[in-house]
Formats: structure tokens, C-alpha cells, sequence
């Protein structure tokens, strides 16, 4: 570890230097209360848990650098600044004597610039996967007191909940712990499981969980749903479809809605109106009891069918029909041609589809680079955090000029910010608070996506048409779920 003073301090500039523009979330406040929560402290190490965790920031930043490169960055960008000024080197009682030749395992090097790529994987190992899900958690749960009206829909706050897999660099270590899967060529690719808890109204995460490929989505899920809240809605794919979790939902006094999986046996109770019926849905398995469940639960079944595709319905343990309307939760307004218009509530639940797409392409999530287990854990979880962190100024940059934050565009918000950490390393306090952040806002606010209203994917009908350009079928409408 680099224990000597010079490279200390340097640490300490670039934990307040580095990357000012996240400064506001990642207080020292917050760092110190996540190790608290993960029980663990900080100590007066250069490479503690909090500097880890502003460098795994960094490190999602700048994908084409690796991780010791990151670090030389932010000092020379340091050194070449009035604001640090590189004393003499002054001799170490550590150093070797003279005549003998310094080990290539010694972290220590000569030039206070470069840093040992040795020290940061030996204090990477000890940081703990717990210490990213409680600086998410702190961070997501301010955020949510601080933005509690632009979460909510009529009376309930929205969530989204779903799972990806993320394709590993192909190692052994990583094959062994995570799982793989294997390719047409007879390949296996090492993949990891990503769920996230997700506010869909402006795409910032709310809890997330990591695991290897082999950890059942719905077990995950079921740790993420016991962070629900009284009146919290939760929009669900149906491949998450569970008694259990159903129960857990509403043990917790919160909502869910589901597209209807074939299988399921709901037998009906009475009509509300059209295509709009009380139902029963009392699962065959018997285990459910064994665990303290009740027999059977009551649940709202609304039935629609979109021109192309076969007819689907939506399962919602919101009964009352004066609460949501069969017409806000699917939206089915058409314009002459019979396209959608209306964005349907239960169809926010894609938002979290663009969030795995922005954090895959945009933000790099795809471009993973760690070798063993420990690593992947620590770059996963950082993009993670950046996410969550560029999305809150995101919701900041159109708060401040009134625009709706799922109408800017992350990938230039993104872009912005890592034009502008020069600027913010090196600039005063005084010019990053009045002049750096308000620009950084100002400039994100003027990328805006136009709203796309009406776009659908017809249903191929023929085998000649299911292949389109790269070999990869056509998607489906949005409204297909």
C-alpha cells in the first residue's frame, strides 16, 4: 500500500478534485455512513474504501484506459495545475539501498505520478460488494425524499423492476464463479445477473442486486421487493410471475401489475366491465401453504389485445377500477392508421429496458474488463453508482429549465460530463459551484430526444421476412410487454 505522505494527499485532492461534478452525491458524510451500514471503517489508507469507490467512478468514465492509468490522469492533471504543486522527492527509510536492485512486486515507484497497479488489486479484493449496494441505497433513498413528487403517479410511486444477463471477458475464474453460457460456435461466455429496482418516471435506479448466472431471478427479486414501501406500484415482466412474490407485495401494503402468463389457472369472480373482471388465482402447488401463504389471493384481470399480435392480459392486485382505469393502464388510444398514441401506465415498465440499454452501449457496461470475481463485482457495481449519479443530473438539468427528464438525452449528458472533468479538476471551488455545474446543467438540458409517439414493429408474416439486416428478427411493439 502507498503509505507515505505525498501520495496521501495527493489521494485526499483527488477525492475532492477528481470528479467535482458528482461531489453533491458522494459526500464524505455519505461514504462514511455506507461503510457503517456494511460495517466496516474507513481508514486513513490512500486506497480506503471511499477512494476505491471514487476511483471505480472514474473507471467506468474512462473505459479505454485501465485502472492504474486512470489514477496517473488525475495526477498529472494535479502536477500541471497551480493547485498541487509536486514537492521533492525526499528520501524513505523503505527504499532500497543503493546497489540494490528494486523488486518488480514493490508498489512503491519512484515518480509520485504513476501508481502501482499491484496496491490498487491487493485494495480492491478487501472491498466489499456490500459497501457499492449501501452507497446506492443511501444515494437512491435521498434522492427519493428529495424527488418524491416527480416519482409519483396519482396517489402511488412507481417502480419497475427486471434482470439482464451481462456477457463476461471469457476466464476461467470467471466461468467457474459466475456460470456461462454456451454460444452456436460451442463457446462459453461467462455471464453475470443484473436486477434493478428502478423509479421508470426518470430512469434512477433504486436497489439492484448482483449474482452469478445461476442464482434464480426470482430468489433475487424477492430481495429487492422487501424494499418496497406502503402504496408503492410495481410494474413487472412476467417472467417474474411467483405466488410468492405476489404475497411478498402485498404483505408489504404495496401493488403490482403483470402481463398473464398461460399457465395460469385464475378463475372468475365477477365483472367490473368490459374485458375488465375479479379474479381468483389460487396456485396448485401446495408449498405455498407449507410457508404460512394464504390459500388463494384476488386480483384484477384486464384483457386487451393490440392489432398484430395475439390477445394478452394485465394482472394487478389494484382492484378498484376508480383507482386505475382499464383505460391509463393500457393506453389503447389510436389515431386513424390504428396506432397507439397514449402511453400506457403499465408500459412505463420499459423504461428500465432503455436503462440496461444505456448502461450495455452508452455508458460501456458491455465493455467489462477485470479478470477474477472481486474485480467483476467492484467494475459492475461502479457502473451502477455512475448511472444512478448521471441520471440524477439529468432530473436536476431538467428541473432547472422544465423539461421531462426521460426527454434528455443520457448519452450527451454523459458526454458533457467527461468533457468538462478537466475543467473540473483543475478550476477553483468558486468557479466549479458558480460557473462549471450551472454550464454542465445548462448543456445537458440542450440535448433533448424528441417523443417518438406511435412507433410499432408490425409482426412479420412470413419466414421471408423474420431475418432483417444482421440476422436479428424484429422487434415487437413496446405495447406487446
Amino acid at each position: 500500500m502507498f503509505m507515505d505522505d505525498l501520495r496521501a494527499r495527493v489521494w485526499n485532492q483527488v477525492q475532492n478534485k477528481g470528479l467535482r461534478v458528482f461531489a453533491q452525491f458522494l459526500s464524505p458524510e455519505v461514504l462514511e455512513d455506507a461503510a457503517r451500514v456494511c460495517e466496516r471503517r474507513l481508514s486513513a489508507n490512500p486506497l480506503n474504501l471511499a477512494r476505491l469507490a471514487w476511483l471505480g467512478v472514474a473507471c467506468a468514465l474512462y473505459l479505454a484506459k485501465n485502472f492504474a492509468n486512470v489514477l496517473t490522469i488525475t495526477f498529472k492533471l494535479l502536477a500541471d495545475s497551480s493547485a498541487f504543486e509536486t514537492p521533492p522527492p525526499r528520501k524513505s527509510r523503505r527504499l532500497p539501498a543503493r546497489g540494490r536492485k528494486r523488486s518488480k512486486h514493490d508498489p512503491r515507484r519512484a515518480d509520485p505520478t504513476m501508481v502501482s497497479e499491484e496496491a490498487f488489486a491487493k485494495a480492491r479484493k478487501l472491498m466489499p460488494l456490500g459497501y457499492w449496494t449501501a452507497l446506492v441505497m443511501l444515494l437512491a433513498d435521498r434522492f427519493a425524499r428529495e424527488q418524491a413528487e416527480a416519482l409519483r403517479w396519482k396517489r402511488f410511486r412507481l417502480l419497475a423492476l427486471d434482470g439482464t444477463l451481462l456477457n463476461l471477458p471469457r476466464r476461467q475464474s470467471l466461468r467457474d464463479h459466475f456460470g456461462a453460457a454456451r454460444n452456436q460456435k460451442g463457446g462459453q461466455t461467462p455471464q453475470a445477473r443484473l436486477l434493478l429496482l428502478q423509479f421508470p418516471l426518470t430512469r434512477v435506479p433504486y436497489r439492484f442486486a448482483l449474482a452469478p448466472k445461476s442464482k434464480a431471478e426470482k430468489t433475487l427479486a424477492a430481495s429487492l421487493v422487501a424494499e418496497l414501501q406502503a402504496n408503492d406500484l410495481l410494474l413487472i415482466d412476467r417472467g417474474f410471475w411467483s405466488f410468492g412474490l405476489f404475497c411478498q407485495i402485498e404483505g408489504q401494503q404495496a401493488f403490482f401489475a403483470i402481463r398473464q402468463i398461460k399457465q395460469a389457472q385464475l378463475k372468475v369472480i365477477r365483472h367490473l366491465g368490459p374485458h375488465d373482471t375479479l379474479v381468483r388465482f389460487a396456485p396448485k402447488d401446495k408449498s405455498w401453504r407449507r410457508q404460512g401463504l394464504p390459500p388463494a389471493l384476488t386480483l384484477r384481470r384486464i384483457g386487451y389485445q393490440i392489432r398484430g399480435f395475439r390477445p394478452s392480459a394485465l394482472i394487478t392486485n389494484v382492484t378498484d377500477p376508480a383507482l386505475i382505469s382499464r383505460q391509463e393502464w393500457l393506453g389503447l388510444t389510436a389515431d386513424a392508421a390504428g396506432q397507439v398514441l397514449d402511453q400506457a401506465l403499465y408500459h412505463r415498465r420499459w423504461e428500465i429496458e432503455t436503462t440496461f440499454a444505456e448502461m450495455k452501449v452508452r455508458q460501456g457496461l458491455k465493455q467489462l474488463r477485470s479478470r477474477t470475481p472481486q474485480s467483476m463485482y467492484y467494475e459492475i457495481a461502479s457502473h451502477v453508482l455512475l448511472y444512478l449519479m448521471v441520471r440524477w443530473l439529468v432530473v436536476q438539468a431538467a428541473q432547472r429549465h422544465g423539461d421531462d427528464p426521460l426527454r434528455l438525452s443520457f448519452t450527451e449528458a454523459l458526454r458533457e460530463i467527461q468533457d468538462q472533468l478537466p475543467a473540473l479538476i483543475t478550476g477553483s471551488a468558486q468557479r466549479v459551484r458558480t460557473i462549471l455545474l450551472p454550464r454542465l446543467l445548462a448543456r445537458i438540458a440542450g440535448h433533448r430526444v424528441p417523443e417518438r409517439l406511435g412507433r410499432h414493429y408490425p409482426r412479420p408474416n412470413d419466414t421471408k421476412t423474420r431475418n432483417l439486416g444482421n440476422g436479428r428478427r424484429q422487434l415487437p411493439s413496446k405495447l406487446a410487454g
